[in-house]
């Protein structure tokens, strides 16, 4: 892997190796490749020159998740290092093998969101998965991680989140965000991890994959702004909106059970009843298939744009909307 000559290739993360008031870059080495150059993750760090918590943004988790990356470039570049309290360590690519493939998931075809923590003595992508958490996310005392919908699909700006957990409720209602469902984190994600660690968490999911939407980067911009607000990092006001964030109970997937080509006439954030029309299937004559209805009243999170649909094919994905 060429790495940019003046940013040091470092072995594991320390805190302390950036001085106070300053910014630093750094290649962190995770694993090796077939010609034993190193796979390194690169890492933002900005440190103030006052104490305070650690806040760690992280994103590309999948390699085609793009949006992230410039939430973590322009917050770098928005925040002023003399007057931060505390660090912000930034990850714009967590998931360096995929990314550079333009893929989602690692090179060994496993996504690295269900096997977090990794295992120290496991596959490659476990041990990728581990050596990040431990090189790295054990260090941080906050986590926003940065997503977008996946190859095929669109999504709303949405939070997942543990609310059950004040830490976390409020990092979650800090982001003027769409909708918010209720999450408790135990598949395997990133956040589930940093969960179990102790570390409060959520998922950021901020569009769509494959691109960078400027709106929607502004968006994950003041979430992060506001975070830093609330634990006393900056001295800044908190942004807010007249945004009417919707807080879900949960969220489902729909799925098709045959296959042709999918049309969805609802969109996203809309509210849909039980019973409402949600999905038409057509064969490649144009014959109507089969049509699905919403099974509960919701609102509309994310849907997929890829009319081609084989049978277990993603349709939407439906919030359920607390009451």
């Amino acid at each position: 892997m060429n790495t940019n000559s003046d940013v040091p290739i470092i072995l594991d993360f320390n805190i302390e190796d950036t001085p106070r008031g300053t910014r630093k870059h750094y290649w962190l080495k995770i694993i090796s490749d077939g010609f034993s150059n190193p796979i390194c993750i690169p890492v933002m760090v900005m440190r103030g020159l006052k104490d305070g918590p650690v806040l760690g943004v992280t994103a590309a988790v999948h390699g085609n998740e793009l949006n992230g990356i410039s939430v973590i470039q322009r917050l770098f570049n928005e925040v002023e290092v003399d007057e931060l309290s505390g660090t912000i360590v930034g990850v714009p690519v967590v998931n360096v093998p995929a990314f550079v493939r333009k893929k989602r998931r690692f090179n060994d075809g496993v996504d690295i969101n269900h096997i977090m923590p990794g295992k120290k003595d496991g596959n490659i992508s476990q041990v990728y998965a581990y050596r990040f958490i431990n090189r790295l996310v054990r260090h941080i005392d906050y986590l926003l991680d940065l997503h977008t919908a996946s190859t095929g699909r669109i999504n709303s700006y949405y939070i997942r989140a543990d609310m059950d957990k004040p830490d976390v409720r409020k990092m979650a209602q800090l982001q003027n965000a769409d909708i918010i469902v209720h999450n408790p984190p135990s598949d395997g994600t990133l956040r589930g991890a940093a969960d179990d660690m102790g570390i409060p968490a959520i998922t950021l999911e901020v569009g769509n994959p494959s691109t960078f939407q400027k709106k929607l980067i502004r968006s994950g911009v003041d979430g992060v702004h506001n975070v830093l607000c609330d634990l006393g990092m900056v001295d800044d006001e908190i942004i807010t909106t007249e945004k009417n964030t919707v807080l879900c109970d949960r969220s489902i997937w729909i799925y098709t059970d045959t296959g042709g080509l999918l049309t969805i006439p609802v969109d996203l954030r809309q509210i849909v009843k039980k019973g409402d029309l949600i999905a038409s299937l057509r064969d490649i004559f144009g014959n109507k298939i089969k049509e699905y209805f919403a099974p509960e009243d919701g609102i509309v999170i994310g849907k997929s744009v890829s009319p081609v649909n084989q049978t277990g094919g993603r349709i939407l994905h439906l919030g359920i909307i607390k009451k």
